[in-house]
């Protein structure tokens, strides 16, 4: 321990009877499962045990109750029990539910699928669990577009534009002493793509003066 010769078998028989050998060799215990799934289900909020990533799920359970979380702009987080056979097996035991998907909500169990689609018959599901909503993308670019009172959202920075037309109109609202701010639409596909049918524009550059589009 620690470059030490501790000894052999015999030698750690009596270290064992005297106490904690974790505690002798100034170690940290290993985790058992039950304080890993302990935590693991109150990791965040809202946690989903499914099969696969809600980007790829790997059931048609799984791929449904993510599709109703987000529907519902619900936020959660997620944890893949197919790459991790300890957690498969051991939050069966310890939910004392057979099945995958499970949801849980401030660390308890709520249920599977059934539970969830009877649960979104009911009302939102955001405010039954007590969670703020996601953003929707709409939100989002009403919130962008006046994030400044003269916005530009183009390709590139101002200060290293990606195309021409950007590098000209950074030009004239430069020469004219105009402030303003940018959005890159390159490093957010998400928002390029959006804000073409929210403005229903569909090339770059486009401003924005007090949240409505210019040209």
């Amino acid at each position: 321990v620690s470059g030490e010769l501790v000894g052999g078998l015999d030698i750690l028989k009596e270290m064992r009877d005297e106490g904690d050998l974790a505690e002798q060799f100034g170690v940290a215990k290993q985790e058992t499962l039950e304080e890993r799934l302990k935590k693991l289900v109150k990791r965040n909020h809202i946690m989903l045990f499914m099969k696969g990533l809600p980007s790829a799920p790997r059931c048609g359970f799984s791929r449904q109750i993510v599709e109703i979380l987000e529907e519902q702009n619900v936020s959660f987080d997620s944890f893949n029990i197919l790459e991790d056979e300890e957690v498969r097996q051991g939050l069966k035991s310890f939910s004392d539910w057979p099945t995958y998907p499970q949801l849980y909500v401030s660390g308890e169990l709520v249920g599977g699928l059934d539970i969830l689609k009877e649960m979104r018959d009911e009302g939102d599901l955001a405010e039954q669990f007590g969670v703020a909503k996601q953003e929707t993308l709409e939100e989002r670019l009403k919130k962008l577009v006046k994030r400044n009172h003269i916005m530009l959202f183009m390709k590139g920075l101002p200060s290293a534009p990606r195309c021409g037309f950007s590098r000209q109109i950074v030009e004239i609202l430069e020469e004219q002493n105009v402030s303003f701010d940018s959005f890159n639409i390159l490093e957010d596909e998400e928002v390029r793509q959006g804000l073409k049918s929210f403005s229903d524009w569909p090339t770059y550059p486009q401003l924005y003066v007090s949240g409505e589009l210019v040209g």
